[in-house]
């Protein structure tokens, strides 16, 4: 009996692997004979698995969808990928918290412990960026051990491409991953630099054998989301700005991304936003898009650019203007177009 409910938990495995498969592969497979998963087939079906069949030389076996969700067989890294999102949904997903919570408690009660401690690892290791739905541009692979890192308080070694594209050896004493809409950040301690630093996780390759452990530190801020908020938004570009917003802070950012200002509340009815660019003139159609009434505090040079960009708007209306009269309703001392 043993070596049945084990051959038809392998025969599932298959047809959940892959869209068809003949009975003459999957007796091969199996290492029994075509019989042998006819009737494997039949017990598949009596437990609600809709296992849909074709006749002939060109015929197959196919898992189709049913009425009912039957059980599923996930390998390790499946498992691991389905606890982490169910982990994420159930801390702010609108709608399906409590569902995720439920389908979350029946997987982790059946996760092997070497399993359970990833998804652990990978849940307790993260901060979730207020705002930004979680997610992930990064390897997973590459996110676990990361994690796997920060919850046994290991070094980690790894190369680094920054922004510019140059590719440096680090090593670091991981604290926190910070999830934010599709880019995950590493917070931690560079031993080379003596220096907290903020590493985007899509850029580092780790490079074990890691190690030694050391004694966490202190971290550089409370509120770790806002820390790399701040530091994702302004610290890369040439140029930073601080403007006042005429509307509450819970409306700016329903509109504004923590990646590109961090907004600081000052009453009901404005906030601050601190942003960055490259160019001060990116930075006047970057706030005037925000659609919101703002008062430029600092830098005095904005207010400069923005009305340069004021002055080309009238004008551009005005040529528009100029364009669209038919020659009849051309004032005398209008120049003819063209």
């Amino acid at each position: 009996m043993l070596e049945t409910s084990a051959r038809l938990l392998r025969l599932l495995s298959l047809l959940q692997a892959h869209r068809e498969w003949s009975g003459t592969d999957l007796a091969d497979r199996l290492g029994v004979t075509p019989r042998t998963v006819r009737r494997d087939i039949d017990r598949l079906r009596e437990l609600g698995y809709p296992v849909h069949s074709a006749p002939g030389t060109a015929g197959g076996y196919r898992l189709g969808a049913g009425a009912q969700l039957p059980p599923l067989l996930l390998d390790d890294e499946e498992a691991v990928a389905v606890a982490v999102g169910l982990r994420q949904a159930a801390g702010g997903v609108e709608g399906i918290e409590e569902t995720s919570v439920r389908a979350l408690a029946k997987l982790e009660q059946v996760l092997p412990d070497r399993l359970r401690r990833r998804v652990s690892a990978l849940s307790s290791f993260t901060v979730p960026m207020l705002g930004t739905p979680p997610g992930a541009g990064v390897d997973p692979a590459v996110l676990i051990e990361i994690a796997g890192a920060c919850r046994d308080a290991q070094r980690l070694r790894f190369t680094y491409r920054d922004h510019g594209g140059t590719v440096t050896r680090r090593t670091a004493e991981p604290h926190r991953l910070v999830a934010a809409q599709r880019r995950w950040y590493l917070v931690a301690w560079d031993v080379d630099r003596d220096d907290w630093r903020t590493y985007r996780a899509d850029r580092i390759t780790p490079t074990p054998p890691h190690g030694p452990r050391f004694t966490p530190r202190r971290p550089p801020a409370d509120d770790l989301a806002e820390y790399v908020a701040r530091g994702v938004s302004g610290a890369v570009y040439r140029e930073r700005a601080t403007v006042l917003l005429r509307v509450p802070a819970e409306r700016a950012a329903q509109r504004i991304s923590p990646l590109v200002g961090v907004l600081e509340a000052v009453d009901e009815h404005s906030c601050l936003l601190h942003t960055g660019a490259h160019a001060l003139d990116a930075l006047v159609v970057h706030i005037a898009l925000t659609g919101f009434d703002f008062e430029v505090r600092e830098p005095a040079a904005l207010t400069g650019h923005i009305r340069a960009l004021r002055d080309r708007l009238d004008r551009a209306l005005d040529d528009r203007a100029l364009g669209d009269r038919t020659p009849d309703d051309r004032l005398p001392d209008d120049p003819a177009p063209g």
